[in-house]
């Protein structure tokens, strides 16, 4: 059942011209060239990354005057110059062959996925695992011994480390640990507003010194404070200011969400709803219980569509262009190329 809601959520502006429109629209409207396109479903399991992933190459394979797939820096620049759009994939899971007969083997799918071309991985996802654990994880038990292979079998292909769902030990260690920039991609500062997928000064310091950043996302509970843009300033503004405006990007962890959305979903069987999957399971009051109207304000104040209000907002708050240019995506290029130019193995 899952299967068929994300193949219908993830690629129906292939077949139906309405909802294509509304898709490209939006995208267009945004101002937005590239997402870091959540490509692998919350696991660390082969068989399960591999359908996301297929699904958006399958997209940007049929939208070629629209989309491309982007594997380096350089694709990105290429596409905003051709007035494209592209993504930059990312799994919320490192691949693994969950064998374990020995280290090799269980570390040779990080390659194969960024031969697919999955250029950021998540070490966990909220929940303990091998690696680290989650930032759901009560313990904040640090980085694993695999956990450290993981993370320099990564710097030696030439992915993204990020710790976005990570405990704060785990976030911490990896940054250590890692000799090439690492990212939280979709966090937020823990001293504006304390939540579990917040991220503390020492951490943010620790990515900062290791050349990497901190995505502050659009999620209001986790911003707190007014819930809404200016919460998602007021986060930016403390990262750049106690850490630098090379360490601080906009990591939304929203996306556009279809008209026809709900209409589609109320086709799909009740049994959908029946149990979620494991590295969903929060604890006790770290979910939103605003009511669906309080909600409702504060998702349209920071609607993925609004990254030009964003831009004005940063404006406002006395950013230099140079440092608005860092922040709405510069910093996303730089790390990339950091990353991808510390590969040990790297193609003539």
């Amino acid at each position: 059942m899952s299967d068929m809601i994300e193949n219908m959520t993830m690629t129906r502006q292939l077949c139906d011209p309405a909802e294509r429109a509304e898709f490209t629209g939006a995208w267009a409207e945004s101002g937005v060239t590239c997402i870091v396109q959540n490509a692998g479903q919350e696991s660390q399991a082969v068989k399960t990354l591999i359908k996301r992933l297929a699904r958006f190459i399958y997209v940007a394979d049929n939208m070629p005057d629209f989309l491309v797939k982007a594997v380096t820096p350089a694709d990105i620049v290429s596409a905003k110059h051709q007035g494209k759009h592209c993504l930059y994939l990312s799994l919320n899971g490192v691949p693994l062959a969950e064998e374990w007969r020995s280290l090799e083997e269980e570390l040779h799918y990080i390659e194969t996925f960024f031969q697919f071309g999955c250029r950021i991985m998540h070490l966990t996802y909220n929940r303990r695992n091998m690696i680290g654990d989650g930032c759901m994880e009560r313990a904040n038990a640090g980085l694993s011994d695999f956990g450290r292979a993981v993370v320099q079998e990564m710097n030696r292909v030439g992915v993204i480390v990020d710790v976005a769902h990570s405990g704060w030990q785990t976030s911490l260690e990896a940054a250590q640990a890692s000799r090439a920039p690492i990212v939280a991609s979709h966090s937020s500062a823990a001293a504006v507003n304390e939540h579990r997928r917040a991220k503390p000064d020492d951490v943010i310091g620790a990515i900062a010194a290791n050349g990497g950043y901190v995505g502050v996302c659009c999620i209001p509970h986790f911003l707190g404070r007014s819930r809404d843009i200016n919460a998602l300033l007021d986060h930016i503004e403390y990262i750049a200011r106690h850490f630098g405006p090379d360490h601080v990007a906009i990591g939304t962890d929203t996306a556009w969400s279809s008209a026809n959305y709900e209409a589609e979903m109320a086709k799909v069987p009740e049994r959908r709803l029946s149990r979620p999957i494991w590295e969903q399971f929060w604890p006790q009051g770290t979910q939103d219980d605003t009511p669906a109207q309080g909600r409702r304000r504060e998702e349209l104040s920071l609607a993925w569509t609004n990254w030009p209000l964003f831009t004005v907002g940063l404006v406002q708050r006395g950013f230099s262009d140079d440092e608005i240019e860092k922040i709405i995506g510069g910093n996303v290029l730089r790390v990339a190329q950091s990353v991808l130019q510390a590969r040990e193995c790297r193609p003539a």
